[in-house]
């Protein structure tokens, strides 16, 4: 582990408050002996990571937290940070049986994190191989998906190194999450759980500045690429290029690791864009106390791919939606500072002319998507990348057109949810140590 958790004290997401607190334990045991431990559990078939949903919970139930915990994790490695990011409300929690009934789900995110949250350390032992049967793999990026790929193959006794670019580990964990779902730090203790199996994580190491896509093809075994995704897309409009517009993810990241420097000053906001990401933000600069948040979609509100259940609470927030709305250009005052967003009346998505309006704002976020990394996944020989720029891999094996390397979470599925990654890595894991010992049979 070549990495130090060096974040400030006083950082912004510090003042948002955890919005699902970890249950007590009278909480815990009442909510889980509410599950009636389906035969044929609907949850879990609705978790990328196949976690045994009733098993965990009636080991909370009975007081076996360190079981409950084991039960999670052998299946996600993750589960802790999945027990705080997930959309339960569409995945496991959103098919328990008693929303059928129109009574409330199981609490399933929130079980899953008091039980990982008391799961304590020491829980599993790397096997131990024969020096010449040891494999070692390279990961490129220290995402979700990475982790999880390095972490099973450490525990069937091979050797994986994480190579980051950034100075943090933990991926868009560490950086993009919504910090009322998960702080930074609380990422990166789940990373170095990871390490403590033996993961070796180095940062500041990029591929293609400090080593080479060929080097790693010729020093490892694998190579495991779980690049995540790139910058911020941008609009390419008149006055885009300036202070007051930034990308989403960008102030996110600025949000939750650099130092607050006091409270937000955040005046008017505005938010381009319908996903997840742009309602993650809208919400954060509301609860820092802007003066007034808005999030500008060129469509209609039935059109977003955000979640119903986050813009639900967006509202509650008093973040506005200001639909079937096209940005057209930004409008900057004589000394280039930005005071609105011009938009025209969206027609499925396109300006109609002569509809012009201005939005006022102090800030833009711009949440419209992120680009893709395909310069670095063309720099090794076989990995092709399809029309929307994410590696061409297999959603089950992770194979790429190069038999020594493979590929999950954000880079190739386009950009999921962390439960995804997750899976993809696992899985891609899984499938190489099948290959591996079909040829040592």
């Amino acid at each position: 582990m070549t990495f130090k958790i060096s974040l400030p004290e006083d950082r912004l997401e510090q003042q948002l408050p955890d919005k699902k607190p970890l249950l007590s334990f009278a909480e815990a045991r009442t909510e889980a002996e509410r599950c009636l431990y389906c035969a044929d559990a609907p949850c879990i078939k609705a978790c990328p990571t196949e976690i045994d949903v009733p098993t965990f919970i009636k080991k909370i139930a009975s007081g076996n937290l360190r079981g409950a915990a084991r039960t999670i994790l052998e299946q996600n490695v993750l589960g802790y940070s999945c027990a705080r990011v997930c959309p339960v409300e569409v995945l496991c929690q959103g098919s328990c049986v008693y929303e059928a009934w129109h009574k409330k789900p199981i609490a399933i995110g929130r079980l899953q994190r008091y039980a990982t949250e008391h799961a304590g350390q020491g829980m599993f032992v790397p096997k131990a191989l024969a020096p010449a049967l040891v494999k070692r793999v390279a990961c490129v990026g220290a995402g979700p998906a990475s982790l999880a790929f390095a972490a099973l193959l450490t525990l069937e006794g091979h050797k994986a190194i994480v190579l980051e670019k950034r100075a943090l580990p933990g991926g868009l964990n560490t950086t993009g999450i919504a910090p009322y779902k998960l702080h930074a730090e609380d990422a990166l203790h789940e990373v170095e759980e990871v390490t403590r199996l033996g993961v070796e994580i180095r940062t500041g190491v990029e591929v293609g500045r400090d080593v080479t896509a060929k080097s790693l093809l010729d020093e490892y075994d694998a190579v495991f690429l779980g690049l995540g995704l790139g910058e911020d897309t941008r609009l390419g409009i008149p006055g885009e290029t300036g202070p007051g517009v930034v990308g989403a993810t960008a102030w996110i990241e600025q949000m939750k690791l650099t130092k607050a420097n006091g409270n937000a000053q955040l005046g008017r906001v505005l938010v381009v864009g319908g996903g997840n990401t742009g309602i993650d933000v809208a919400r954060e600069a509301a609860l820092l106390g802007a003066d007034d948040v808005a999030m500008v979609y060129r469509r209609g509100a039935g059109d977003m791919s955000g979640y119903a259940h986050e813009m639900d609470g967006a509202r509650k927030e008093g973040v506005r939606l200001v639909s079937n709305a096209v940005p057209v250009a930004f409008v900057r005052d004589g000394s280039g500072k930005l005071t609105a967003l011009r938009v025209a009346r969206g027609d499925n998505g396109k300006p109609v002319a002569g509809t012009e309006y201005e939005l006022p704002c102090d800030l833009a976020a711009l949440a419209i998507g992120q680009s893709k990394l395909r310069a670095l996944a063309g720099q090794f020989p076989g990995v092709a990348v399809d029309a929307r720029g994410c590696v061409v891999a297999d959603v089950k094996t992770g194979a790429t057109g190069n038999p020594k390397v493979l590929a999950g979470g954000d880079c190739a599925n386009g950009g999921k949810e962390v439960v995804n990654a997750v899976a993809e890595g696992r899985d891609a894991a899984r499938a190489l140590l099948a290959r591996w010992s079909t040829r040592s049979a």
